[in-house]
């Protein structure tokens, strides 16, 4: 079935089709003020907030050409060209550079063009990618993109659908966000903060706990050489309860499409969990070979040495792989069966500034030397404590692991239906001819049906 969409250019469907700031930035940064975006804030279909860095409200006004509002359509012109996002409603006022801005017209929807540039515009970004040393998008070549410009009313039909799964993909994420902050104020309270001991030594009951796990804690502290710590308690290392294990030191095995799962940094996420969904292969060659020293598997966890020093990953159930360059692994000794204190501690603002004060400065990049690992300090409480924190902590990252893999099955739904839906080509299975809207019900009845699962599983 062929669409009869017609295709015009962004030039001709868009209000206006600009660029970000261009020029020296460094010393315009501050703590706080107008959120000013970069290409690395740019995912597919949504806006992070990673190293999202401000700038003031008089710089922000005297750029103001490349300023952002809520409906407009970021296009990443250098790093990862031609990624593209529609500016949410919670950044009311932002500015940017490096990056195309687009203000849609009367006749396409931002986000219909968001997913028309991620999914239908790849050959022309690419054919249209200038640059020796670092490519990029120029605003003169997204003028000239192609797009589909079905009706309103069909657009819609389309936005229905794919943007109720990103809800449901969005939703999924920021349930993990708030799980994973329950897990750490948790920590915290029981393993930075001592709020327990505090409030028994106060002669208060320690609050959220029942009397059993109260009577668990001491109620006076000793010194240690990090401070007061709980009587009883005492000051540990990483090498105490876990074995550190480094990579392979060899060269980096090709890659095929299927095969044997190998690890890489991408595969390392910011919230602890191991992201799969696009996991690198090898052959059994090359993954006997990188699996001499250790293949990853549930409860283990592994950190980074470079580029994002420190970033850290617990490898989820029924998961096992080897482990690539440039990042070590834990595994909790036998008599340490603590796995989510473990990837807690790695997680938590304490173990940052542990690991940040055992990092080693480079002219090009930092590093974090697989030596001192083990000898990175952490508050090790007795047993029953311990078993205590597993029991109450552990439903918490099971929960955000399976969230995770719900999310991935999502997005993998929606890219594998996405260039036919965007296109107007979608053909479903069971379905040899069908009209546009016959057959975009036809899939939203079927993935209707799949969202209750999800839904229900939550």
């Amino acid at each position: 079935m062929s669409s009869d969409w017609p295709l015009k250019e962004l030039v001709l469907i868009a209000d206006e089709v600009t660029v970000g700031y261009v020029g020296p930035m460094a010393t315009e940064y501050v703590e706080s003020g107008i959120p000013f975006l970069r290409s690395l804030n740019i995912d597919q279909f949504n806006i992070n907030s990673n190293d999202l860095k401000y700038v003031t409200p008089e710089f922000h006004h005297r750029i103001k050409k490349s300023s952002l509002h809520p409906g407009d359509v970021a296009i990443v012109r250098t790093g990862k060209p031609g990624t593209c996002a529609v500016i949410p409603d919670w950044l009311q006022e932002a500015n940017c550079s490096d990056l195309v801005i687009v203000r849609c017209g009367r006749e396409i929807r931002p986000h219909f063009l968001c997913y028309w540039v991620n999914s239908k515009a790849t050959h022309h970004i690419e054919s249209h990618t200038v640059g020796a040393v670092q490519q990029h998008f120029n605003v003169g070549a997204a003028k000239t993109m192609k797009v589909a410009v079905p009706s309103l009313h069909k657009q819609d039909q389309v936005l229905e659908l794919l943007r109720g799964l990103d809800d449901r993909i969005t939703l999924l994420r920021e349930t993990n966000t708030t799980l994973e902050a329950i897990a750490q104020a948790l920590f915290k309270s029981w393993f930075v903060d001592f709020d327990p001991v505090r409030a028994k030594q106060e002669g208060r009951e320690p609050e959220g706990m029942d009397a059993d796990t109260a009577a668990l804690f001491p109620d006076s502290f000793e010194e240690s050489e990090l401070g007061l710590v709980p009587k009883g308690w005492h000051i540990g290392s990483i090498g105490q309860i876990a074995e550190v294990i480094d990579c392979l030191h060899s060269k980096k095995p090709e890659l095929i499409s299927e095969g044997w799962p190998f690890l890489q940094l991408s595969n390392i996420r910011d919230d602890g969990l191991l992201d799969a969904s696009n996991v690198s292969y090898i052959t059994e060659a090359d993954y006997r070979k990188w699996i001499s020293r250790i293949e990853v598997s549930e409860g283990d966890c592994v950190i980074t040495n470079v580029g994002r020093v420190g970033a850290v990953a617990q490898i989820p159930s029924g998961f096992k792989a080897a482990m690539g360059r440039n990042m070590t692994a834990m595994r909790l000794k036998h008599d340490w069966p603590y796995p989510t204190y473990l990837i807690e501690l790695l997680q938590s603002s304490w173990m940052r500034t542990e690991i940040k004060r055992r990092t080693d400065v480079g002219t090009i990049l930092d590093a974090l030397n697989v030596r001192n690992i083990p000898e990175l300090r952490c508050v090790l409480a007795p047993s029953d404590v311990m078993r205590n924190f597993e029991l109450s902590s552990r439903p918490l990252r099971a929960s955000m692991e399976a969230n995770l893999e719900r999310a991935n099955n999502l997005a993998t739904l929606r890219d594998t239906l996405l260039p036919r839906l965007i296109s107007g080509q979608l053909r479903l299975p069971d379905a040899e001819a069908m009209d546009d809207e016959v057959l975009i019900q036809s899939v939203k009845d079927r993935l209707e049906e799949r969202s209750i699962k999800v839904s229900l599983e939550l």
